[in-house]
């Protein structure tokens, strides 16, 4: 469990050395062990601006994350850190510390593209840090969020290209936060206060043009509206003087400057209070476990030469959580099963009754415990293996009544054999001596209880084995006329002609029973799979809506900064959005 986590410090996630991105092991195993949905707050932004600060603010600690106090950059590819949530304890809150961007140390900054990549993929809420205000320099410097849709595939199928569709980003991408440090200008416009929200928003309004220059200016800015809807902004004063920013580690907080604490605990507050669990499409809760699928896939990608695709790495996540699912789901019905069922039972409708209880159940498992079951091929695994299953309980089931009946058997049978075999009934009238005895003996077996299914079964075959016997006293009784014995012969083979018939009854009655199992089991499965595809269309719904809601204020932002072609466009996505089809449940295994 998260509670049981206890990280001291950061670990590195993700080496970024000789411009290869190498996943640290040490790290995701951390993450396997975390069961609790994790919140996952990344942070990026030019070296030396102060990030790893505040990020051990957020892990409520006054060192950590390494700071420095030179020019030098130190933090290196992608450090972790996981540590309870301090409002939300069924919450695991996973903080990313990412490298400087633009380090003049590494000459090639094409890592930097991918680590701001990184960032936004893994992370629920996408803290961007910089110094200073909003200026074109500060716009210049954020090309990373231009170049998103050219680093990251949204779709797997490449007749599904994302185009200037945003829609398939906003449902993966982060709330997204920028935090300006060392803030030094009043919050006003025209004589009037603004919140840092509020000039947030003025500092992404476009102006109107078609050359260069003005795309230039408007490109980033059209494309933090568009992949990041919801933003906030955050504003801090100086910390304190030279002396104190080199020592911020060691400094307590009655030692910086008031209105900096201040906001930095208005900071915390928001991230705490309103940063949500990274969610996939659909609504599927991350944990660690799947945020280290997350890792391992784009990584993996990356270092191939390919674009991380958001698709793929749901896919690939699927795949693994629903062989698990299945796994979780057949040692939950073997286990049930083994405690439930005391053999042998007396019916095969008995253990089958018991067998729809725990297969229920065990469908309940692997719905929990899956998503994405394209095609339905993990339930279907599952349905032959729970079959499978229960084929073998029915056989195990078969064999402890066989051998208990052997057992029972020998044991009340074992003196007249005995008998026969000493010649004690080789005498007239000895083979109805015979008859008596053995019919008392089998009224006593029918009368145990406990013998099971195997009962008749075994009891006919023992009896068939024991023909030699009889045949012998028939033949050697003397006070029988040869008409009777023939007559008693005829009568024998009635007998067994009429067990016969029973068995191949019964073989047919286990037939039928056994078929409606399959009906049945066909039936739990299509039923519980409806009502979680109904459930997740309602989850898909619901997602759109929330991105129709942010992209209508969107548009209505283009209107009133006079952009309406900007809005008929946007307008139009939004009902390209609403006429998708709505995915519906499938009832077909």
């Amino acid at each position: 469990m998260a509670s049981e986590i206890h990280m001291p410090g950061p670990v590195c996630l993700i080496e970024n050395s000789s411009e290869q991105l190498v996943v640290n092991q040490e790290a995701l195993e951390i993450l396997s062990a975390i069961e609790n949905p994790v919140v996952v707050v990344a942070i990026v932004g030019f070296y030396r601006t102060g990030k790893s600060y505040l990020m051990n603010k957020l892990a409520g600690k006054q060192k950590g994350f390494s700071l420095g106090s030179t020019v030098q950059s130190h933090t290196k590819g992608i450090w972790m850190w996981c540590v309870p949530h301090p409002q939300k304890p069924e919450q695991t809150l996973v903080l990313l510390d990412t490298e400087g961007l633009e380090d003049i140390e590494k000459g090639d900054n094409q890592n930097d593209c991918w680590i701001f990549a990184l960032a936004v993929l893994l992370s629920s809420t996408f803290i961007y840090n910089s110094m200073g205000t909003i200026n074109q320099q500060a716009m210049d410097q954020l090309h990373y969020v231009t170049e998103l849709t050219d680093l990251i595939k949204s779709k797997s199928s490449p007749d599904q290209s994302d185009g200037d569709n945003s829609a398939n980003f906003v449902g993966f991408f982060p709330i997204f936060v920028w935090t300006l440090r060392d803030f030094s200008l009043d919050l006003e416009v025209n004589g009037k206060s603004i919140t840092p929200d509020e000039y947030l928003e003025s500092s992404l309004t476009q102006k109107k043009g078609t050359d260069e220059n003005t795309k230039k200016f408007n490109m980033p800015r059209l494309c933090i509206r568009k992949f990041f809807p919801k933003r906030k902004c955050f504003i801090f004063d100086r910390p304190g003087d030279r002396k104190q920013l080199s020592k911020l580690e060691s400094i307590w907080e009655e030692q910086l400057n008031k209105e900096f604490v201040e906001q930095v605990a208005e900071f915390t507050s928001y991230i705490f209070s309103y940063s949500g669990v990274k969610t996939l499409t659909g609504g599927i809760t991350v944990n660690g476990p799947r945020l280290k699928s997350l890792v391992q896939t784009y990584v993996s990608a990356i270092c191939s030469g390919e674009l991380p695709c958001m698709e793929n790495a749901v896919l690939t996540l699927a795949q693994i959580e629903n062989s698990a699912a299945v796994r979780k789901a057949i040692t939950y019905y073997e286990e049930q099963m083994n405690q439930k069922i005391q053999m042998p039972t007396e019916t095969l409708q008995e253990l089958l009754d018991l067998h729809r209880t725990c297969e229920r159940e065990a469908i309940e498992v692997f719905m929990k415990n899956s998503f994405k079951d394209v095609d339905q091929k993990f339930q279907e695994e599952l349905g032959a293996q729970l079959e499978a299953k229960r084929d073998a309980f029915v056989m195990k089931n078969m064999d402890v009544s066989s051998a208990y009946c052997s057992d029972l058997l020998e044991g009340l049978f074992g003196h007249l054999e005995e008998e026969v075999k000493q010649g004690t009934l080789y005498k007239p009238g000895g083979y109805y001596l015979f008859l008596q005895r053995k019919q008392e003996l089998e009224k006593k077996y029918n009368q145990t209880p406990g013998k099971g299914l195997q009962a008749e079964v075994m009891l006919r075959r023992y009896i068939e084995s024991k023909e030699d016997l009889a045949d012998t006293l028939l033949k050697m009784d003397q006070s029988l006329t040869e008409k009777e014995k023939q007559i008693e012969v005829e009568r024998i083979k009635a007998e067994a002609a009429e067990a016969a018939n029973r068995a191949l009854e019964e073989m047919q009655k286990k037939h039928e029973l056994l078929m409606e199992q399959k009906e049945q089991s066909y039936q739990e499965h299509t039923k519980q799979l409806t009502e979680k595809m109904e459930q997740e269309r309602k989850e898909l719904m619901a997602e759109q809506q929330r991105i129709i809601s942010l992209k209508l204020q969107e548009q209505e932002r283009l209107l009133r900064e006079g952009f309406r072609n900007e809005s008929m466009l946007l307008r139009q996505e939004i009902e390209n959005i609403k006429n998708m089809p709505p995915p519906s449940p499938c009832t077909i295994l």
